[in-house]
């Protein structure tokens, strides 16, 4: 209950009329969006609105996504769900990882559930969408490739737990979990690496994401989330937000469904634009940049993460350009469709 006094409703403009259930009508959706949009449902948890989910789908011309707790995916009939080609998923590595973090069973429902659509002749992209606690991301990103191999998922995301919230910051703790993230990162990327030299490359996002930009294959700097520019969230008004942890927040809207996008919202933190690393990172969290819960060194942390991975992912980049000229890999390998779910930088 601490974390309500965070200081944000003194900080930011709440929008206290928007409605709790959706008043956005089909009719206006298919207004608003083009066919080669991708219109992505999110939470909470979206498969408890089946029925919306289906009125959607039924009504509006565009591509689909959807990030889930995975829990409900068997009750969206497979009709549906294969004009959802995009889905994030919230696995955060083992059972055990998973269990401890989303209760006793979840590991076990969602991976069914997941079986079960691939069953069903389910091919759309499944990525698995890790929550990072602790810092073993090696061993839980290893636990997850098997399912890689056999088809059940097709790629993995993750974030770090941190700059989220207000109270949970212990500069100890946190400065022990840096230095084991930092050197798990690093066995982790070799292990990719070693991959890559035998043609398979794994769709790691934060890794290829940074890979893009330091390779030159995507000269955008702005946030690879795209928030604020190339990602919006509709709100249950209609409204169009730059992030979805701030659909109703006055301060970050950028236009409405009605009217279309009339605004775009960047990073404007003076710490962030003369970073040497802003036009890859592009500032990590639109959200966690302005709302500035963590104290400075608890910030500072946080960029040593991304600094490391940037830096380490720059090493590479020379030797796998070296096997994309010897065509041990192919370009196509390391490309993907930006900005619907994976932030890249964690």
């Amino acid at each position: 209950m601490q974390e309500f006094d965070n200081g944000l409703a003194e900080k930011w403009d709440y929008d206290e009329t928007t409605p709790f259930d959706s008043d956005v009508s089909v009719e206006k959706l298919k207004k608003f969006l083009r066919s080669d949009d991708r219109l992505i449902f999110y939470g909470g948890e979206p498969l408890v609105m089946i029925d919306k989910i289906k009125e959607i789908i039924d009504g509006v011309n565009c591509k689909f996504g959807i990030q889930t707790n995975g829990i409900l995916l068997g009750r969206l009939p497979i009709k549906y769900m294969k004009k959802i080609d995009k889905m994030l998923v919230s696995l955060d590595g083992n059972s055990v990882r998973t269990d401890e973090n989303r209760g006793s069973g979840i590991y076990k429902i969602v991976l069914n559930n997941l079986k079960n659509l691939r069953k069903n002749s389910y091919n759309g992209e499944v990525v698995v969408r890790m929550t990072l606690t602790k810092p073993d991301i090696f061993e839980q990103v290893m636990n997850l490739v098997p399912l890689i191999d056999d088809g059940t998922v097709d790629s993995v995301h993750w974030q770090i737990d941190a700059g989220f919230y207000k109270f949970d910051f212990d500069k100890e703790n946190f400065s022990k979990f840096v230095e084991e993230y930092n050197k798990e990162i690093d066995k982790l990327i070799n292990w990719w690496v070693e991959k890559i030299r035998l043609g398979k490359v794994y769709k790691f996002y934060p890794f290829i994401g940074v890979f893009n930009r330091l390779a030159g294959y995507d000269d955008e700097t702005r946030l690879p989330c795209g928030s604020g520019y190339e990602n919006f969230t509709i709100n249950t008004s209609g409204k169009l937000s730059a992030c979805p942890i701030m659909n109703s927040v006055k301060n970050f809207y950028c236009g409405s469904v009605e009217e279309g996008i009339d605004n775009e919202i960047q990073i404007t933190d003076e710490k962030c634009l003369n970073c040497p690393e802003f036009k890859i990172c592009g500032g990590r969290c639109l959200y966690s940049r302005n709302a500035k819960l963590w104290p400075n060194d608890g910030d500072d942390l946080i960029c040593e993460t991304i600094k490391n991975l940037i830096m380490k992912i720059r090493g590479k980049v020379p030797e796998i350009k070296k096997l994309l000229e010897k065509g041990v890999v192919k370009k196509e390998n390391f490309l993907y469709e930006k900005y619907f779910g994976p932030e890249i930088i964690p």
